[in-house]
């Protein structure tokens, strides 16, 4: 285990932040669970717009994000063209952990941890073969009781080439798991068509 402090050169946060904003576009997997509900997800990102392809537990909804218009549309059915418009900030559409879709890409999730980390310790506690993948495990906890969006400690798995994670575990105060997600098959700087973020 290695403790590493935030403005250190070799911190694994600020290196998967700073890798990620280089990033154009990238699309994954993801494979969340959360208070009892399983959701599994294929996610395009493209400067900020959003596509999102509900395996489970919906299979065949489709959500797209435009950030311009900071609006969302939803398809509910695989096979009909009736499309829905939403906030971003609507209720409706948030996944069972609370998330926003505006809040929902690899960056959001690196801040979380970047503001956890600015109150908190970070630990380096190893590498580890995740999906065929190697990885470097990190460890961050906050102070006392501060907490970022009720989290308390993030564990996260960072690919070892990219520094991108490929797993997050969030836990509250009391060690409890609010959150796990798992991010299969990350691709990054893809060639994705404008239309695949229009409904």
């Amino acid at each position: 285990m290695l403790l590493v402090g935030t403005e250190a050169p070799d911190n694994p946060v600020a290196i998967a932040l700073r890798n990620y904003r280089n990033i154009k576009t990238y699309q994954v997997t993801l494979r969340s669970q959360s208070h009892n509900t399983f959701e599994e997800i294929r996610y395009y990102y493209k400067s900020a717009y959003i596509r999102m392809e509900f395996v489970r537990p919906f299979p065949g909804v489709v959500l797209t994000y435009d950030p311009t218009k900071k609006e969302v549309r939803l398809r509910p059915f695989r096979f009909a063209d009736h499309v829905v418009t939403f906030s971003p900030d609507s209720e409706i559409i948030k996944s069972s952990a609370g998330h926003k879709i505006d809040e929902s890409d690899i960056g959001s999730l690196l801040g979380i941890a970047a503001r956890l980390q600015s109150n908190g310790k970070t630990c380096v506690m190893g590498e580890e073969s995740l999906s065929g993948r190697q990885t470097v495990m990190v460890k961050i906890t906050g102070n006392g009781d501060f907490t970022v969006c009720g989290i308390h400690r993030y564990d996260l798995w960072l690919d070892k080439i990219t520094s991108l994670p490929l797993k997050i575990i969030a836990h509250d105060l009391n060690e409890g798991v609010i959150e796990e997600v798992l991010m299969d098959d990350l691709e990054i700087d893809l060639d994705l068509p404008d239309s695949l973020f229009r409904l």
